[in-house]
This record gives C-alpha cells, sequence and structure tokens, in this order.
C-alpha cells in the first residue's frame, strides 16, 4: 500500500505490469520507483516455510509431562477452542502454537502441582483444513498433516481428466484467505514455465477456487456468509450475486455500502444497499465477470478503506519466466 498526499493508492499487478492506481481512477502509467515486484507479492502472500502450527478446533493432543507418566493426557480440542482438564477446568488453546499451549497447560495446573513441565503433541490435524470448489472431481474439504500446498490440494481434490484420461492442470485458480484476500494464479502457465511457485503454500482454511474453462464468476469478499467466487448468469444481479454469497454477517449493518472493484482498471464505486433496494430508484447492478465486490464493516465504506483490505490483488501470471534465486 502506497500513500500520497493523505490518499491510499493500490497496487494492482496485471500480465506483468504494476499500476499504481488511486481510489476509483485508472492510471494509464507509474512512476517506476514505484512498481511492485510481482514475485515478492506473491512471496508476501504465501506463508513463512517455517511458520509454526497453531491449534485448532477439532485438533486432537497428547500431554505428557516430564516425569509425571499418571498425568499424560489424549484430549481434543474442542469447538469452542478449549480443552478441559481434569481439577484446572477449560483451558483455550486454539490459535496457539505447541510451546504456547504447553506453557497455558502448566499454568492451569501450577495451583494443584509443583514444577510441572508440559509436552504438547498434535495426533491428528483435524483443524488443518482447505476448502477446494469448482471444476474437480471431488470438491469439499482436504485435511493436511503437515503444511497445505497448491498442487497437493487441487491433486487431492481431483484435477478433472481430459480425452486422454490423464489429469488436466488448470489454467487458473483462485485462492480466497479470510474475508478479504484474494489471489489469481495462472497455474498452467506457471507450471509450464517451471516456476516453483505454482505449488506456493497455503494456510489452514483457505479456499481454492477452480473455474471452469468458460465460467464467469466475481469474487464476493468482506462481511459476507460464504465469501467466495460466485458465478454469473445471463439474470444476475447484485442482489442475487450478494444473495448466492450468504447474504450480510452482523458486523455489515442494516445499511451496507457495497464497493464493486475492476481489478484489470483500479476502477471502483459504491453502491448503498438501501439505494439497490428502493423500487423509485430502480436500480439494477449487473456485475462483470472478474470484478471484486466488497462488503465492508458497517461504517468502514469510504472509497479507500476496500482499497487497503485488498491490497495487493494478484494475478500471478507476471511470474511466468521468473525463477527462484
Amino acid at each position: 500500500m502506497i500513500y500520497r498526499n493523505g490518499f491510499a493508492h493500490i497496487v494492482f499487478l496485471i500480465a506483468g505490469v504494476a499500476c499504481i492506481c488511486a481510489p476509483g481512477l485508472a492510471q494509464s502509467s507509474a512512476d517506476p520507483q514505484l512498481k511492485t515486484n510481482p514475485l515478492e507479492a506473491l512471496r508476501n502472500f504465501e506463508p513463512p516455510a517455517d511458520e509454526e502450527y497453531r491449534l485448532g478446533k477439532g485438533d486432537e493432543i497428547t500431554v505428557d509431562f516430564a516425569g509425571r507418566p499418571d498425568l499424560t493426557a489424549k484430549l481434543v480440542v474442542g469447538p469452542d477452542g478449549r480443552i478441559t482438564l481434569p481439577l484446572a477446568g477449560e483451558v483455550k488453546l486454539a490459535g496457539q502454537t505447541r510451546e504456547d499451549a504447553a506453557k497455558a497447560i502448566e499454568s492451569a495446573l501450577s495451583t494443584y502441582y509443583t514444577n510441572l513441565s508440559a509436552e504438547v503433541t498434535v495426533t491428528k490435524y483435524t483443524a488443518n483444513k482447505v476448502l477446494v470448489l469448482g471444476a474437480v472431481e471431488k470438491p469439499g474439504v482436504v485435511t493436511f498433516d503437515g503444511t497445505p500446498t497448491l498442487l497437493e490440494a487441487l491433486s487431492r481434490g481431483g484435477l478433472e481428466t481430459g480425452p486422454n484420461k490423464s489429469a488436466q492442470i488448470p489454467e487458473r485458480c483462485a485462492i480466497y484467505r479470510g474475508h478479504d484476500e484474494v489471489v489469481w494464479v495462472d497455474l498452467k502457465t506457471m507450471i509450464d514455465a517451471g516456476n516453483s511457485m505454482a505449488d506456493l503454500r497455503l494456510r489452514r482454511d483457505d479456499v481454492v477456487y477452480v473455474p471452469n474453462g468458460g465460467e464467469r464468476f466475481v469474487s464476493v469478499l468482506g462481511q459476507v456468509q460464504h465469501p467466495g467466487a460466485v458465478p454469473l448468469t445471463g439474470t444476475s444481479t447484485l442482489a442475487s450475486v450478494l444473495a448466492a454469497a450468504g447474504g450480510f454477517t452482523e458486523p455489515a449493518g442494516n445499511k451496507p455500502h457495497i464497493q464493486i472493484v475492476d481489478p484489470t482498471t483500479g476502477t471502483s464505486r459504491i453502491i448503498s444497499f438501501n439505494d439497490l433496494l428502493n423500487p423509485d430508484k430502480a436500480l439494477e447492478i449487473k456485475p462483470k465477470a472478474g470484478e471484486i465486490i466488497f462488503v465492508p464493516q458497517t461504517g468502514f465504506y469510504r472509497a479507500t478503506y476496500v482499497l487497503e483490505r485488498l491490497s495487493p490483488v494478484i494475478t500471478a501470471g507476471a511470474l511466468v519466466g521468473v525463477g527462484l534465486p
């Protein structure tokens, strides 16, 4: 994100060219000193190779205590992110590393035992999952024992086969992270170029979406129940697309201002949901394929907010021919 004169600017990476665009304004050229290396942008999206695993709901763990085998416990992190210990009761472990979880357990039991030294081992990684959707043979949740990667997620989701019955690498796929991040990967082109970033590391709860060859869709992000890709039909409107994304979450408020961003130009527009429902205004917004529809938290609908949340929007095809050092 780049700020000039108090205004936020976003870097859009399209076809290998970084363009600096102010909110609502597409510029034809950019200061070369402000260009972002597309390889670096993709690396920033990828979690570090040595990132420690954090416990999640459903993970099965074993807690061992040095010199106290009688206290060894096999536990499951509950839906509320907590475990239950004898005497100490509930301890929240979700989101903690194994080391931090061990310290939390030691602290919870310190009233009842002295000089405890706990060690936490994950015996089943139930929470370490990625959702694979779209043009795959087995769409759904894929669970990993180690760090999830894009190619492994797609492989386990079942790549569609061609006429010769061999697996077909998708031309493109999108990775959605949380409510406000999306990255596009021109997968086949990157693999053909021998770029190892095609198999980038994923993060728990990422959503990988593989479109059909001729499919047209938009990305719906922000305060909606089911952020991600929504296919377009000949009758799709902004209202129908928002409904397909499950509607608004509570933080969106009763009168959200919806921002529609065109990543190819850097332009954006804001639509009041009240205006969309007002029959006197007769608004029927037809989203265009590739646009990003963002529903901000109530009170955060200024033009710069959405672009700040979506920076950077990446087209990873810009990495063709760029090798890792």
